[in-house]
């Protein structure tokens, strides 16, 4: 796997805005905010500032002209470079074809789940699956609006992604749930007794 001289994913994102045309940043955000690509990729001025500056740095983008609209301050209009091109061509590729190990919070509250008792780990669980519905449903009425406005499925396939994690989340966690308050949770019995005195245990702790 490539090491990146620019690794935050909003670089990735500012080369594919250069590739469509030349632009200055605030464009770039608008665009970006426009397309809801800010739901996939974190999006604030000052990280995109920096990350322009640093593909800049690294010649991935120039300084194409500047503009001055009003009493506005001046913009700069940045283009992609060869170099810009291929990095994105070469980052997106990597993105898409190779599977890596991501560090969710959700995993790592699952990896210390014992360290609750398990009828506090189900309720939270459960909690969980509220909140992921509510999500859903609210995806769902924005995929039904965009529908009505007939824009293509390829503008879209990353809100598709979005929504089949959740359906998946949602299912294997209530399944979760529903196997620790049934008892049906291999381990369960060890668990529970950690929890069965009256001090507090200590830290269960698995190979």
């Amino acid at each position: 796997m490539s090491e990146r001289r620019v690794a935050n994913p909003l670089a990735l994102a500012v080369l594919a805005c250069l590739a469509e045309r030349p632009m200055h940043p605030y464009e770039m955000a608008s665009t970006m905010r426009e397309r809801q690509k800010d739901e996939s990729i974190k999006l604030n001025y000052g990280s995109l500032y920096s990350v322009v500056e640093a593909l800049a740095r690294n010649q991935f983008i120039v300084p194409k002209e500047t503009l001055r609209e009003g009493n506005r301050p001046e913009r700069t209009v940045f283009a992609l470079t060869e170099a810009g091109q291929h990095e994105l061509s070469d980052w997106l590729s990597e993105l898409l074809a190779r599977p890596v190990k991501e560090f969710t919070r959700y995993e790592a509250g699952l990896s210390l789940m014992p360290a609750l008792p398990p009828q506090d780990a189900a309720a939270l669980l459960e909690a969980r699956c509220d909140r992921l519905e509510i999500e859903l449903a609210k995806a769902r009425s924005v995929e039904e609006l965009v529908r009505g406005k007939n824009v293509a499925r390829l503008f879209t396939i990353e809100s598709e992604y979005r929504t089949a994690m959740r359906v998946a989340e949602l299912a294997w966690t209530r399944q979760l749930s529903a196997d620790i308050v049934s008892g049906r949770l291999e381990g369960i019995d060890e668990w529970q007794s950690w929890y069965a005195g009256a001090s507090p245990p200590k830290s269960p702790q698995h190979s």
